[in-house]
This record gives C-alpha cells, sequence and structure tokens, in this order.
C-alpha cells in the first residue's frame, strides 16, 4: 500500500496538500511549506504572535508604544485640558492683580509648548502605528498558516470519512450477497420440499 517507500498516511496527506494548494512542493511558499511540515508532522502551527512580537521590542520602541498610548487616552486629555485651562487662569489672574504676567495673552509660550508637544508626539504615535500594522501583518499571517492547517486537517478528515464509508459499502455489499445467497438455499430447499 505504499508507493516508492512512502506511507500510505503521508502519500494521503500529499495528495490533500497537492489538491488544496494546486501545486507541488517546489512553487510553495516558505510560510507554505512551513505549514505542510506542521501538518505532515502532527505538530501544533498555533503560537502567541503578540508575545513573540513584545519580545522583540527595544526601549525605544516600548518608550513610542507607551507615549502613544497615554497620547491617547482620556487621562492625558483631562489632563491636559486641566494644565491649559490653569495656565490661562493663573496669568489671566497675575495680568490683572500685578500688571505683569510670564506669559502674557495671546499666550505665546503656551503655543510653543503646544507646537513642541505636538511636533514630538506625532512622529512618536506615527512609530507606534508602523509598528501595530507591522503586528497587525504578522497576525494575519498566522492566521493564515493556522487556517490553511486547519483547512489540510479537515480535508484529512474527509478523506478518512470518505474511506471508511467506503469500506462500509464494501461490507454491506458483501453481507448482501450473503444473505442473498442463503435466500436462495432456503427458496431451494423450500422448492425441493414441495
Amino acid at each position: 500500500m505504499a508507493e516508492k517507500g512512502i506511507p500510505m498516511e503521508s502519500k494521503a496527506k500529499q495528495d490533500i496538500v497537492r489538491n488544496i494548494l494546486n501545486s507541488d512542493n517546489d512553487s510553495l511558499t516558505e510560510r507554505e511549506r512551513k505549514v505542510i511540515k506542521h501538518y505532515k508532522e502532527h505538530v501544533p502551527i498555533s503560537r502567541n504572535t503578540n508575545k513573540v512580537f513584545d519580545e522583540n521590542l527595544t526601549f525605544g520602541q516600548r518608550l513610542a508604544d507607551k507615549v502613544a498610548s497615554f497620547g491617547g487616552s482620556w487621562t492625558f486629555i483631562i489632563l491636559f485640558g486641566v494644565i491649559l485651562l490653569s495656565w490661562v487662569v493663573l496669568n489671566s489672574i497675575i495680568l490683572v492683580r500685578y500688571n505683569k504676567a510670564f506669559d502674557p495673552y495671546p499666550y505665546i509660550l503656551l503655543n510653543l509648548f503646544l507646537s513642541t508637544l505636538a511636533s514630538i508626539q506625532a512622529p512618536v504615535i506615527l512609530m507606534s502605528q508602523s509598528r501595530q500594522a507591522l503586528k497587525d501583518r504578522l497576525d494575519a499571517e498566522h492566521d493564515y498558516e493556522v487556517n490553511l492547517k486547519a483547512e489540510l486537517e479537515i480535508l484529512g478528515l474527509h478523506q478518512k470519512v470518505d474511506e471508511i464509508r467506503e469500506s462500509k459499502w464494501a461490507d454491506l455489499i458483501l453481507m448482501q450477497q450473503e444473505q442473498i445467497r442463503m435466500l436462495t438455499q432456503l427458496v431451494e430447499k423450500n422448492e425441493v420440499r414441495e
């Protein structure tokens, strides 16, 4: 039942792989070869891509992610609003009482701080978003691998169920033939008695 020294189960898996991917091993991508290897060896392909991705982050990348996370939170918005309001109120009170303020209206120093914050925060957030897009791409690739392996496994199960069903049909036909033979014998015996 083996072809060229290949066990039947492995041969069946190769047929399944050829059928689903419509190609031979030479034209497959590295990812597809990896999936097939895991499929043939009955090894899980699932892994925690978040853990793998996070382990490879540098200090700067982690810091950028934390800054982006804080910069996009309600805590930041509320804190920033309180600081801006305090700045304006404090400067206005000092200006009215003492006719002297460290940043008088139109608050040019405040505008400089806001511009500086925006010019620093924007690239940091973009770096974090680029990394998140890379992470999403890795997740999508991993999902493809898992889905491909699951599809191969399902096709393998279908093939096994079909083989079992065919063998049951063969058994059923043999049983029917035996029953027909026995009925024929009974009919012949009955005819001989009459």
